[in-house]
């Protein structure tokens, strides 16, 4: 005989396991969909919230007529950040000060599937270069350059024709060719970097200097608020050695090198109240 418990408990079961396999395809593929997802935003915690999103809509369409989830999921996660992508142009129009794509800490993602993702084109200068691009250049240059779809694949993730697609990603191109002409590898930037920071911190300007080329830029986000400048007659190789030694600068804070999107840096950690000054 079946009681009303055993037959709750039976029909329970094959929707739990459905819940638990759609969660799984979901988190099997991630990775990839943060990976895509933060090229596209420049935002870890964008990206994150985003693929709240995407596991939203993939827990209520996840079918056994879905052929290829990866696809269906890179589709869904595109999109979604198209209209997020959209979003953002606003806000950042109004903007105060310069807005930079947000470095990635590497030990907060200890996920070899996680670190494979993010294994290339992750700098915050190439990151930077993207947002030289309309949301869908940006949505069909990674796709097919960085991810390596093909024409017609990124055509019908992004439900456009494939030659208008071709001629975006034409067009993706030509914007991007202001990126980096050469590389440099991780061993030269942290050798390069622990001189630096071992001249700031001794406050040996002379050591810093030599450290500076003449044409060194300065480049940080506005935080919604401007940015001081060199003073008149002060060149901005001279400003920025002053900044370094300054008693709050680098000099004070002796950051600890770390990997942000995959390079070496200094991260120097301050108190809320300096912060905040």
């Amino acid at each position: 005989m079946i009681n009303n418990t055993t037959l709750a408990v039976s029909q329970a079961t094959p929707a739990r396991f459905a819940t638990n396999r759609t969660a799984e395809v979901f988190e099997s593929h991630r990775p990839r969909l943060f990976g895509l997802a933060y090229r596209m935003l420049g935002s870890r915690a964008d990206a994150e919230d985003l693929l709240q999103d995407a596991y939203l809509r993939w827990h209520q369409s996840a079918t056994e007529d879905i052929r290829s989830p990866i696809a269906f999921l890179v589709t869904i996660t595109t999109r979604l950040c198209l209209d997020r992508l959209r979003e953002l142009q606003q806000e950042r129009e109004h903007y105060v000060g310069p807005w930079l794509p947000e470095p990635i800490v590497e030990d907060q993602f200890p996920s070899p599937g996680m670190q494979l993702e993010l294994a290339d084109e992750v700098s915050v200068a190439f990151l930077a270069v993207l947002e030289r691009l309309g949301p869908e250049e940006r949505a069909a240059f990674l796709l097919h350059d960085v991810f390596d779809y093909d024409y017609p694949e990124v055509a019908q993730m992004l439900g456009k024709a494939e030659p208008t697609c071709r001629q975006i990603i034409h067009r993706a191109r030509a914007r991007m060719r202001a990126r980096p002409r050469f590389s440099v590898t991780a061993e030269s930037r942290e050798r390069v970097l622990g001189k630096f920071l071992a001249a700031v911190r001794t406050g040996d300007r002379r050591a810093v200097m030599a450290l500076l080329a003449e044409d060194v830029e300065y480049v940080a986000d506005g935080g919604c608020r401007a940015e001081g400048s060199a003073r008149a007659g002060q060149t901005r190789r001279h400003w920025l050695c002053d900044i370094a030694i300054s008693p709050r600068g680098l000099s004070q804070t002796l950051p600890p090198v770390r990997l942000l999107s995959r390079r070496p840096a200094a991260v120097p950690h301050h108190s809320n109240e300096e912060a905040s000054q």
